[in-house]
């Protein structure tokens, strides 16, 4: 399974964008705190993320409790940032990838991306544009990794087939 590694995100609309993307592809969504927003079932239902329950969901308290409760995570991560040196096309996903992103007003934080600093990964865009919107930037890397991977487990053609 596909892992999504939110880090400390911010904006609530650009988390239930994901956790749509993630519920759509059978990604498993990890979110490391704190959040700009609340996720309890409560405030779930009346935000009307119907499709909340399709998405295998996991909370932390930082960093360092993610990677004590899934040591393997570093073995198979990339990490998203407008500073890395190379381009999301250039990696190697596999279908246990984990992908990692940063919140919206600062990014992933600088010792993570040192730590991992072969592992950073960019989209490619024109030098004016600071950033795509994080939504999309996930979406971009979980479709690249799914496509790389053969798109298992899911459904290739729809009813026009």
């Amino acid at each position: 399974m596909l892992h999504v590694v939110l880090v400390e995100p911010e904006i609530p609309q650009n988390c239930g964008n994901i956790a749509r993307t993630c519920a759509a592809t059978g990604s498993a969504l990890h979110l490391v705190r704190p959040l700009g927003f609340d996720i309890s079932d409560r405030a779930v239902k009346r935000a009307g993320l119907d499709y909340w329950h399709l998405v295998p969901v996991f909370d932390y308290e930082n960093l360092d409790a993610l990677f004590a409760r899934h040591p393997e995570a570093a073995a198979d991560l990339w990490l998203t940032t407008t500073k890395a040196p190379r381009s999301y096309a250039d990696a190697a996903f596999t279908p246990d990838s984990w992908l990692f992103f940063g919140k919206e007003t600062a990014g992933l934080p600088a010792a993570l991306r040192e730590r991992f600093r072969e592992r950073c990964l960019r989209l490619p865009m024109v030098s004016g544009a600071r950033s795509l919107n994080l939504s999309n930037t996930v979406a971009v890397c979980v479709y690249e990794a799914l496509r790389q991977t053969g798109f298992s487990g899911l459904q290739a053609a729809g009813e026009m087939a």
